[in-house]
Order: structure tokens, then C-alpha cells, then sequence
């Protein structure tokens, strides 16, 4: 089994890879650190470049986390998927037996949430594993 974690550098992000590696150390498993990198649109040159783009900021941002799992201690995979965060996130639970999805939220308030499609709404109403959705803010808030 392993923990799942949506990472992308965001503050809630952040927060959501501490909390990760808790609960990874806590059962003893793998952290898969995810970023989904699916580009707005399968047309042309600019669609190329931005999608190489993305596709970079998504291993440097694991590259982060990486670096803050090994030191705690906790083994990783990485994974930067062509697909949107969301179906990354379930894909690569299903791949690597998740007992947990978890991701940071933006803040968000719940309306604005359903009505744009957020990544935690979207996990809440998809996944048939547990997601734990990490707020914003300071630690202890």
C-alpha cells in the first residue's frame, strides 16, 4: 500500500506534504507524489510548448518534495502524469493500492469549489478510497 499525495508547490500543497509524510511514516509506506500536467489543448506549436512547460514545473515542484521525504526519511515515487490532477491522482492511487489521497486545498469556499471543478471536490465525489484534504493556512489553525 502507499500514501498519494497531489503536490504542485501551491502554500496548501505545502501543508499537505507535511501531513503526508506523517501519515507515510506513520503506517510505514511509500509517498507517490503526483502532478498532474494535462495542457489546456491538443492543437499546435504553442500547445507543445506550453505542455513542456508544465511538464518541467511538475519535476521541479516533486523534485521539492522529494527532497523533504528523503529527509524524513520516507521512500518516494514520483509521478508527473499527462492527465488533469484529479484523474492523475485516482490513476496512480489504483497503480500503487493508496489507503489515502491526499491534497492541499486553495481556500476555496465550497461553492466556488463546485462551480469551477477544484481538484479536492472533484477527489471528494470520484474516489473510492479515502481523501484527505489539507486547508490553508498556519500550522495548529
Amino acid at each position: 500500500m502507499s500514501v498519494v499525495l497531489g503536490y504542485d508547490e501551491s502554500p496548501g500543497a505545502e501543508r499537505a506534504l507535511q501531513v503526508a509524510l506523517e501519515v507515510a511514516t506513520a503506517f510505514g509506506e511509500p509517498l507517490v507524489l503526483v502532478y498532474g500536467a494535462a495542457a489546456p489543448g491538443p492543437t499546435g506549436e504553442e500547445y507543445r510548448a506550453h505542455h513542456l512547460a508544465v511538464l518541467q514545473a511538475g519535476r521541479s515542484a516533486l523534485a521539492h518534495a522529494v527532497e523533504e521525504a528523503d529527509a524524513a526519511g520516507v521512500p518516494t515515487a514520483v509521478e508527473v502524469a499527462d492527465a488533469k490532477p484529479a484523474q492523475a491522482l485516482l490513476d496512480a492511487a489504483e497503480r500503487h493500492r493508496a489507503r489515502v489521497i491526499i491534497v492541499g486545498s486553495w481556500g476555496d469556499s465550497p461553492m466556488r469549489g463546485a462551480l469551477l471543478g477544484s481538484t479536492p471536490h472533484k477527489l471528494l465525489h470520484l474516489s473510492p478510497i479515502p481523501v484527505l484534504c489539507v486547508p490553508t493556512g498556519p500550522e495548529g489553525a
